[in-house]
């Protein structure tokens, strides 16, 4: 686990996961307890960022659920950062990939490769569907020129034993590659993680290093872990994952993201609070 530092006062900057660590992976059923901590954290003035793996259109329900207008919401692995509104969310960062040779070695290494290109703020063009659960949004079948006709944002290649097979040698065209699970791989752009993209919402806020915190519970997450001043792991976590997070709380049913919340916001240095109440009982 990485050092602990002590939060200075003031607003805090707190960026959640939101599969694994706020609702069950692929589902929009978001427990009353993590809103409510949610809602707790917004009305004392600190600033929560959803930054997920989620595609913007797999966002916005739970920040509609969560009451997050105006919020900033992180998506796609830090490829997309937006700002939320009332009627549609406004892109502020997109940054792309050339799909073509991803598509092409992913083709010639795993013939049988399902293939999905993001496209922002709708869904996905595919190389045949994927099942609800799996993505996000709308899904159009397309052909492989179609697939790579456009720069996108991330790419997401599933196959059984495609991180084996697939992530070193895609990961050496000088892209981002995230292992999800066995069979599922996400690329993005060179040098993008969750971290990247919320410290320039950091820095946009006005928020110091300092008072940064992040939750979450995947590998995605590993580099959000070391950039928070604090960082929590879900305790149904990967061990790479709880290892490199400052504390490790409760699992998703046990609603561990909602005792670090409550924690948080009880004083202006949390740390007592935190361990001694809000992670009562957890690994650290």
């Amino acid at each position: 686990m990485t050092a602990t530092q002590n939060l200075t006062g003031g607003r805090l900057l707190v960026a959640l996961d939101i599969d694994g660590t706020l609702c069950p992976d692929g589902t929009n059923i978001l427990p009353d307890d993590t809103r409510d901590a949610v809602t707790e954290i917004v009305a004392a003035g600190h600033v929560v960022v959803l930054a997920t793996g989620r595609s913007l259109v797999g966002v916005l329900p739970i920040a509609t659920l969560l009451g997050l207008d105006g919020s900033w919401v992180v998506a796609s692995n830090g490829a997309v950062t937006a700002r939320l509104d009332r009627t549609w969310p406004r892109v502020e960062s997109c940054q792309t990939l050339d799909v073509a040779p991803v598509l092409h070695l992913a083709r010639r290494l795993c013939p049988g490769v399902r293939v999905a290109v993001e496209e922002v703020g709708f869904g996905y063009h595919v190389s045949e569907l994927f099942d609800r659960a799996e993505v996000n949004g709308r899904q159009v079948v397309v052909s492989d020129d179609d697939l790579t006709a456009e720069p996108a944002p991330r790419v997401i290649l599933s196959a059984p034993n495609a991180t084996a097979l697939l992530m070193e040698p895609v990961r050496s065209l000088g892209v981002t590659v995230n292992p999800a699970s066995p069979s599922w791989l996400d690329v993005t752009p060179a040098g993008l993680s969750k971290a990247s993209a919320l410290d320039a919402v950091r820095r946009h806020v006005g928020i110091a290093p300092a008072n940064t915190v992040f939750v979450g519970d995947g590998v995605n997450d590993l580099e959000a872990m070391e950039w928070a001043a604090r960082s929590y792991a879900m305790g149904h976590a990967p061990m790479v994952v709880q290892d490199a997070a400052d504390h490790v709380t409760g699992t998703l049913a046990e609603h561990g993201a909602a005792k670090v919340l409550r924690g948080l916001h009880t004083g202006p240095d949390a740390t007592s609070d935190v361990e001694a109440q809000a992670l009562a009982g957890a690994r650290s």
